[in-house]
């Protein structure tokens, strides 16, 4: 069973499990279609944080396609050019790009499929073509001024009129694939051998030597003025993606699994941590006060303690001691300050600039890709035009697969000629402030909002699910998550209900605008209930009906019955199987 956020990409997934692939072959080839035909809001040159376990598994496992801050990425050398904030777009904001080797990695080690087979889809659809969506021809219309103007490397790829349903092709793309795999089969017939040869061709061979030579001329960006980047091909030979054990909190007979607190992971678990004793009951006023409530001091905590340092107080963020303290901060109204927590007695420290954001601006060029996300977007709209994309897929045997991959996407910066992509802005989620668990530091991943869910009971895997959503998807994703194990809905019931969540916090994305005391809800929720939430205090923002998230899941019954489901906000998400 597969669900994607687009149906040509859940297509190739299935197309590998019919070939006798397994999950890990599958979300491969999704990912991989993904980066050619949601080019708005994911690429080659981005991220991606995947979750996984295998059918008998009683843990689960994360890789790490989050690349982390060039060797010359400084707090020092950003002030230097008199910035405050790491734009969101252009060089200076590029990472380490971490998603297609980590897709690399993940065939070498879990994967039966050569890579030829697997990036067929891609290929295809980068050469022959595919019909573009609403969102993606929207993206490339409103930075067409900006490629003809500012960047002609991506006016020479993208349309400067597209229209949703013509055909958009990236024959560089296809290439650049092309090449990757015809050096990877050059090396000889083992499948492994290949593999590593794909990724010393990423990371050593062309891919690496263009994006060296890239990122040292200088283009326009979120500034106003003309930067080089600071990433290297060192750096990209540096580097290499990682696994690590997930981390996870009990709730209500389930075990939940999400990626360490280099993510943003960790606030799903801390919000059910805190909501665990309540009895929840969707739709009502009360519950939507509790949950953004609860969203707002598990996201106080991220702000102050999350990040890439080995000294995160995790076990006491997630423990019940913890927990127990927090929850006598749910109060009957809205809460408009920012409260971290004290875990273990420690200190919260919070960046300097969350109380002066109001006077930062975003442009089509910075912040979420395709913009409009209440937490940066058109203040009263709630609108979002979604970003990042997502990935589950259960195979025959019960293993159980999450990917959620992002960046790189069209409006990062100017499109590498001889690549047919672009680079990541990733960076922008670091601090130029020393001493903060996000701080910016070379070698250091910047704190992801990429964030899948795994979800075990009785020892094996029986959910997988996400949201693209940037600072929503850990809420969106919660909202799904108590529905269906609170209130045994099923998948497809659980994400079609009222979606809203807490713009309360500092966005991750530049210009990092916080909204204090804003909750975005679609207006199905109910005129009564969005007015007594009006009246405890919350500043409601109606969002249209099915606009908010774009859930996916795979699930497995006890008695291996195999489910599917996808959201219909955004119209192209697709939940195949047989």
């Amino acid at each position: 069973m597969v669900s994607s956020s687009h149906w040509l990409a859940s297509g190739a997934a299935m197309a590998m499990l019919e070939r006798g692939g397994n999950a890990f072959d599958a979300v491969a080839a999704a990912v991989f279609t993904l980066q050619v035909v949601e080019p708005h809001q994911s690429g080659p040159g981005g991220d991606m944080v995947l979750i996984f376990a295998g059918a008998e598994e009683s843990s689960a496992h994360v890789l790490c396609g989050q690349g982390p801050a060039p060797a010359t990425a400084t707090i020092g050398a950003f002030h230097a050019l008199g910035l405050e904030l790491v734009p969101g777009s252009g060089l200076l904001p590029a990472t380490v790009p971490g998603a297609t080797p980590a897709l690399l990695t993940l065939l070498r080690d879990h994967g039966t499929l050569r890579l030829g087979e697997v990036l067929e889809p891609a290929i295809g659809y980068a050469r022959a073509g595919y019909p573009l969506g609403s969102a993606a021809a929207q993206t490339m219309a409103a930075m067409s001024e900006v490629f003809t103007t500012h960047w002609p490397t991506s006016a020479a790829i993208y349309p400067a009129r597209p229209h949703e349903g013509s055909r958009f092709t990236n024959e560089p793309l296809a290439r650049m694939y092309e090449r990757l795999v015809r050096e990877a089969e050059g090396v000889g017939t083992c499948r492994a051998t290949q593999l590593d040869a794909a990724l010393s061709v990423w990371s050593q061979g062309f891919v690496a030597e263009a994006i060296d030579g890239f990122a040292r001329r200088p283009v326009p960006d979120a500034t106003g003025t003309r930067h080089s980047g600071f990433l290297s091909g060192q750096d990209i030979a540096d580097w290499a993606p990682a696994y690590e054990a997930a981390v996870s909190v009990d709730f209500r007979g389930h075990t939940v699994c999400k990626p360490a607190a280099w993510s943003q992971g960790p606030v799903l678990l801390q919000q059910l941590k805190l909501l665990e004793p309540f009895e929840l009951v969707p739709g009502t006023e009360e519950y939507v006060h509790l949950v953004v409530e609860a969203a707002k001091l598990a996201f106080a905590d991220r702000e102050a303690w999350y990040g890439d340092v080995p000294d995160v107080p995790l076990p006491e963020l997630l423990s019940e001691t913890y927990a127990a303290q927090r929850r006598v901060l749910l109060g009957e109204s809205a809460s408009l300050e920012l409260r971290p927590g004290s875990p273990g007695g420690r200190t919260p420290r919070l960046p300097g600039l969350t109380a002066t954001a109001a006077h930062r601006t975003s442009d089509v060029t910075t912040a979420e890709p395709t913009l409009g996300t209440a937490s940066v977007g058109r203040r009263g709209t709630g609108a979002t035009g979604g970003d990042t994309v997502h990935v589950d897929v259960v195979d025959r045997w019960g293993t159980m697969v999450a990917a959620m991959p992002s960046g790189g996407w069209l409006q990062s910066s100017p499109v590498i000629p001889e690549l047919g992509f672009a680079l990541g802005n990733r960076l922008q989620m670091t601090w130029l402030q020393e001493g903060l668990a996000s701080s910016l530091m070379p070698g250091r991943r910047p704190r992801t909002t990429l964030s899948p869910t795994l979800v075990l009971q009785g020892g094996r895997p029986v959910l997988a699910c996400g949201s693209p959503g940037g600072d929503q998807q850990d809420q969106w994703q919660l909202l799904f998550l108590l529905r269906r194990l609170t209130g045994n809905r099923s998948l497809q019931g659980a994400m079609e209900a009222p979606v809203f969540h807490s713009a309360h916090f500092p966005g991750s994305f530049y210009p990092r605008l916080a909204r204090p005391g804003q909750l975005v809800a679609e207006e199905r929720l109910g005129s009564r209930v969005l007015a007594q939430l009006a009246t405890r205090g919350h500043e409601v923002v109606s969002a249209p009906d099915w606009s908010l998230g774009r859930m996916c899941a795979v699930g497995r019954a006890p008695e291996g019955l195999l489910t599917a489901a996808a959201d219909p906000r955004g119209g192209l998400s697709y939940a195949t199987g047989r």
